[in-house]
């Protein structure tokens, strides 16, 4: 055996412990990667029901509020129906009630007036 081959023997032997010592963070790197998969696999079976869920409490409440959309319009016609009756009986009730009020006030005045003594004739 001569110079270069046990040269030979040590590269060997050193690339052999390199190997080793390499090994050991590559099999827990492995063991890393093992269990990211699982706990995607995980995530991804619990989200499949919660989106599951989500869509049937979005579609709940597009019913709801289609509900409360018609609540809405039947509350803006009875809205606009209770203005419309209350200007007309603003304008039937109103104008003669002024009227009748005017006329007993001067009714009220004239025999609240006491007449003077003196009172002018015409000629």
């Amino acid at each position: 055996m001569s110079g270069s081959d046990i040269a030979g023997l040590i590269a060997a032997g050193a690339f052999v412990i390199l190997v080793a010592i390499l090994a050991v963070p590559i099999i827990k790197l492995g063991k890393v990667f093992d269990e990211l998969r699982n706990s995607i696999k995980d995530l991804a079976d619990g989200t499949t029901p919660l989106i599951g869920e989500v869509t049937n409490t979005v579609a709940t409440t597009n019913d709801q509020l289609k509900k409360v959309d018609a609540i809405t319009s039947n509350v803006s016609d009875a809205t606009a129906n209770v203005s419309a009756l209350s200007s007309l009986v603003a304008a039937t009730v109103g104008k003669p009630l002024i009227k009748v009020a005017a006329f007993t006030e001067g009714v009220k005045a004239a025999m609240n007036s006491k007449p003077s003594g003196k009172a002018r004739r015409s000629r």
